[in-house]
């Protein structure tokens, strides 16, 4: 289902004028269970775009980014992929403590960004997930080829392990309208976020210069997550389906 992310995408006063989410069903938070969550970022920046706001009113949560997240601007002479896979990784590290995700909450597993192996991926998942244990990771209908990737092995994990799967999307909000049929808004959850968490994961997606601002004058150095993008992931909740 891989979509071309192209152009400024859905405009969000078309998202927030859309009534759906207000009758969405709550995800309780109480509902997590003993073991605490487990985040499976394609990249990072993903895991605070979908549910930063979730990580920190939830203790205890750890993140499994997938790839450094180095290709994001192929064309670019400013960094090459080794150091622009650094300054990711320096990046992840500095928004998500700010979740209250510490350092040595976070596992990078450094595949190549764009070419996720699923079959390592499930087992590396495997090893990690228990039963009843929350899964959150980017919905397998993303658009994005390393995230539905990471979408399908995280869902083939919780199916082998009894790990329960909760999607969140990212590219979707981009490329979809709302009530596009091939969504799955019914099995959407809306997570409320508290003043608190708003600010927090403000302050986290803040951490990510290198995609937030450009690298530099060229066409190449573009912003990936330029304000209009940013606007969808500024929202007083989050969606997850379930």
């Amino acid at each position: 289902m891989v979509k071309p992310i192209v152009a400024a995408g859905t405009d969000e006063q078309r998202w927030t004028a859309w009534s759906a989410p207000g009758t969405w069903e709550r995800l309780s938070l109480s509902s997590s269970g003993a073991t605490p969550p487990l985040v499976v970022a394609p990249h990072p920046d993903d895991e605070v775009l979908g549910v930063g706001g979730l990580l920190s009113m939830i203790d205890g949560a750890e993140v499994i980014v997938v790839t450094d997240g180095e290709a994001s601007h192929p064309g670019s002479r400013v960094f090459d992929s080794a150091e622009l896979a650094a300054i990711r990784r320096a990046e992840t590290a500095a928004a998500c403590k700010l979740l209250g995700v510490p350092r040595s909450a976070v596992d990078h597993l450094g595949q190549p960004d764009g070419a996720v192996d699923e079959a390592s991926l499930t087992d590396a998942l495997c090893r990690r997930l228990r039963p009843g244990q929350w899964c959150l990771t980017t919905w397998r209908g993303d658009g994005h080829p390393d995230h539905e990737a990471v979408g399908r092995a995280a869902a083939q994990a919780c199916r082998r392990t009894g790990a329960v799967l909760l999607e969140f999307p990212i590219w979707t909000w981009h490329w979809a309208v709302p009530d596009a049929p091939e969504v799955p808004w019914q099995r959407a959850r809306r997570v409320d976020l508290t003043e608190a968490a708003r600010a927090a994961k403000a302050r986290a997606i803040n951490e990510f210069p290198s995609q937030i601002l450009p690298l530099g004058p060229e066409p190449a150095d573009a912003a990936i997550l330029p304000p209009n993008v940013l606007a969808r992931f500024a929202r007083p909740y989050e969606t997850v389906f379930i």
